[in-house]
């Protein structure tokens, strides 16, 4: 029996109780299943395999809540906001998990339920998104919901991931943003989208770029590219400020771990890109910027980083 339940859940996200009963399980065996943690309780009638359940990281967790949700509702409703967002792309930073958002499509408002946020409104057609199951609204409309219910940077993060994922364009999401009608807590939306960049490769780069843009440094070129003396691509720089002799880095785990090449290790990773620094450094004579997650928790250290290597090109640049 617990062959079809895996079944079930392998293709729905989570299974009812009343799918567990019509195989033979009654309340008695369901509650041991869950005491004795086999089973765990996703939400009242919904359960997934404890295994399941633990090997799942937070994004995963809330997608597994949001199916428990959308087959107990009583209407319909589409996943969207945060969750619609979500399962679209993977990237994500410090946004509230906590809630499963979701919009009725009769358009009347829902009862206030635990760890469910129930939006309603005018959802068009072509507004929701079929090929997933269970359905969310499109990405261009839950990049637009998301700004409602985030932070700007929090939002950033998770737009520029979808726009370098090709879900749509920056001119897509001005276009929707501007048949939008009497939507509530937009006051970020507009500048969420003048900030959007598809080239932005990771949260980490979204955050630094947001950061030097807060603290009024001068917007460098994302993802510049170096040519050697042969016209061949030699480094792919962060962000570089050419006329200043100034490029950045964001040195994430995932340079160092998911970037390595085959029989690599971490070391040979921190050492490859050294080198790949020097040589920077040989054909521009510029100065990089190293950022960290750390780092990024204080903008104004950042920044003076940043101008005061500005400050040092100049003053040798002078001094020559």
């Amino acid at each position: 029996m617990d062959e079809r339940l895996r079944a079930i859940c392998l293709t729905c996200g989570v299974f009812l109780r009343s799918e567990a009963m019509a195989l033979g399980y009654d309340d008695r065996t369901i509650a041991q299943a869950v005491r004795t943690r086999q089973w765990h309780r996703v939400r009242r009638g919904a359960y997934t395999f404890a295994d399941v359940w633990a090997s799942a990281d937070d994004r995963m967790r809330h997608g597994i809540r949001a199916r428990a949700v959308t087959r107990a509702a009583k209407t319909d409703v589409v996943l969207s906001h945060t969750t619609a967002a979500l399962e679209h792309v993977p990237t994500y930073w410090g946004i509230d998990l906590s809630d499963v958002h979701v919009t009725r499509l009769d358009g009347r408002a829902g009862r206030a339920e635990a760890g469910v946020r129930q939006h309603r409104g005018l959802v068009l057609p072509e507004d929701v998104w079929l090929t997933t199951s269970p359905p969310t609204t499109t990405p261009v409309r839950a990049a637009l919901e998301l700004t409602t219910v985030a932070g700007t940077e929090q939002a950033l993060v998770t737009v520029n991931a979808m726009l370098h994922a090709g879900l749509f364009t920056a001119e897509d999401l001005r276009e929707r943003y501007d048949a939008m009608t009497y939507w509530p807590y937009t006051l970020a939306t507009d500048l969420v989208i003048r900030l959007a960049d598809a080239r932005m490769e990771s949260a980490g780069e979204t955050r630094t770029a947001y950061a030097l843009w807060r603290e009024g440094v001068p917007t460098p070129d994302p993802q510049y590219e170096l040519f050697d003396d042969y016209g061949r691509l030699m480094a792919r720089l962060d962000f570089a400020w050419p006329e200043l002799g100034v490029w950045v880095e964001f040195d994430g785990r995932e340079k160092y771990t998911r970037y390595l090449k085959e029989g690599e290790t971490v070391t040979d990773a921190v050492l490859r890109e050294k080198r790949r620094e020097e040589r920077i450094r040989e054909r521009t004579g510029w100065i990089c910027v190293r950022v960290t997650w750390a780092e990024l928790a204080d903008p104004r250290r950042l920044a003076a980083r940043v101008r005061a290597a500005f400050a040092s090109q100049q003053a040798s640049r002078v001094a020559f």
